[in-house]
């Protein structure tokens, strides 16, 4: 069969192209505004791409049109689809009928942290010899792909299927979030605050999304919470008919405070069972280990053997990516687009690299970002940094409703915003010292910021 992916370059949704591929599938895909990683990971997989939506191509005459949910009415090639009456489908749709099936799913739910904890599990699995299929938001350097799909094993409890479970809505003609598709037997409820302004109006919409999904969990699965998670409590209060594993402070799986060399000591029902000496920091990635290992002891994967994985494990690209050292200067590039992700990110840093500026550079690109309604946070969650370079467009698809220098006025002159690239990449480079690091956090291309601030830093020294 020949897939044509609308919106192929989304997370998602280069993953399940991947997905498709590995059933046997002819894939192709179009999208505007192509960046890395993904567009680099589908060119890598022989998928064709096209730039932009034009309606011409409903001349490639593929059996099904897979809709992603960056396409919304008014865009030419979907007004043309459905002019013409041609079989179209969500992506999470046709990966639960068509990938999901006859699998053991781990989803991993959540507002934060949804990425890196896939990324954790499927590697904690690998490791463990258990082979799962995935699909991430992101690339597991681990792995080197977003999503892989085995072939089926005669036992369910031999094919299990990481997915990272979004609740984001599935498409313009389907309101559901997307983790209502997947049907999972073990869910990770990492975390959930107010998010996506642009379709939930407010959190209580956002509860009952999840209450769906833990509706779908069966009796034999396990859900993993967090423990004092106030919007967590709600919703299983709501109706939970799985068994229910905590982690976090007084709850089953627990992390120590980091000792002086970032270690930490984890422990079941309190009983230790090692110790975590990975590169990562943060108090959030150790909370992420607790849940992946909860879920993977689910399926058979002893603590002790997860942990000695988890010790291992390398990290997603964009979660807090080195992206190279120019005298001195390193330039780090992160996913983080939420005032707590944003917050927990600048923390790990801090935590991590006890000397040097953080010289935080944000491009707020998310809808909730760019409407405004939890902007009068970001303040606080940069606290720590020593200056702020904020990335404001004031035209476009990408235009911010509010105005920076407003809502950054309480950090007087350690912030500047910009609505010129360049310009911001000559303040950074200008500013940056030998020891700094340039913490870069978008959700979005962010116009190759990266690598422009590289240049600007080698060519003009610091």
């Amino acid at each position: 069969m020949h897939l044509h992916i609308l919106g192929i370059c989304g997370t998602f949704m280069a993953g399940l192209a991947l997905i498709a591929r590995s059933a046997g599938h002819r894939v192709t895909g179009c999208d505007a505004g192509v960046y890395p990683p993904m567009s680099t990971q589908l060119a890598e997989q022989g998928i064709d791409l096209i730039e932009g939506f034009d309606p011409s191509q409903v001349a490639l005459k593929p059996d099904l049109f897979v809709i992603g949910n960056v396409v919304s009415r008014g865009n030419p090639l979907m007004e043309a689809i459905l002019e013409a009456g041609l079989p179209y489908v969500s992506g999470p749709q046709w990966l639960g009928e068509h990938g999901l099936t006859g699998r053991h799913v781990l989803a991993v739910a959540g507002t934060h942290g949804k990425t890196t904890t896939s990324a954790m599990l499927a590697w904690v699995l690998e490791a463990c010899r258990r082979k799962p299929s995935f699909l991430v938001g992101g690339v597991p350097q681990d792995f080197g792909v977003s999503a892989r799909l085995l072939p089926l094993a005669p036992n369910r409890e031999d094919n299990l299927f990481v997915i990272e479970a979004d609740e984001y809505d599935t498409a313009f003609f389907d309101k559901r979030s997307k983790f209502v598709h997947y049907r999972p037997r073990t869910a990770i409820l990492n975390n959930l605050e107010y998010d996506h302004a642009d379709i939930f109006p407010d959190l209580a919409a956002i509860e009952t999304q999840f209450h769906h999904l833990v509706r779908t969990v069966p009796k034999s699965g396990r859900l993993v919470v967090p423990t004092h998670t106030p919007a967590i409590d709600r919703v299983l209060a709501r109706g939970c008919w799985s068994e229910s594993v905590t982690f976090g402070e007084d709850g089953r799986w627990q992390a120590s405070e980091e000792d002086a060399n970032g270690h930490a000591t984890l422990s079941l029902d309190g009983v230790p069972f090692g110790t975590l000496t990975w590169s990562l920091s943060g108090r959030h990635n150790q909370m992420n280990a607790l849940a992946a290992l909860a879920a993977a002891e689910h399926v058979g994967v002893a603590p002790a053997d997860g942990l000695a994985a988890l010790n291992r494990f390398v990290g997603v690209k964009r979660r807090m990516e080195l992206r190279g050292t120019v005298r001195g200067v390193r330039v780090y590039d992160d996913f983080a687009h939420h005032p707590t992700a944003i917050a927990t990110t600048v923390d790990g840093l801090r935590k991590r690299e006890r000397s040097g500026r953080i010289l935080a550079v944000l491009e707020p690109r998310s809808n909730t970002m760019k409407l405004g309604a939890m902007s009068a946070r970001l303040p606080d969650a940069l606290a720590q940094a020593d200056q702020v370079f904020i990335f404001g467009e004031t035209q476009g698809k990408h235009a911010l409703g509010w105005n920076p220098a407003e809502v950054f006025a309480s950090l007087g002159n350690r912030a500047q915003s910009f609505g010129d690239l360049n310009a911001l990449v000559a303040a950074v480079s200008a500013a940056a010292q030998d020891g700094d690091h340039v913490l870069v956090m978008s959700n979005g291309g962010f116009g190759g910021v990266h690598d422009k601030l590289l240049a600007a830093l080698q060519d003009g020294g610091v």
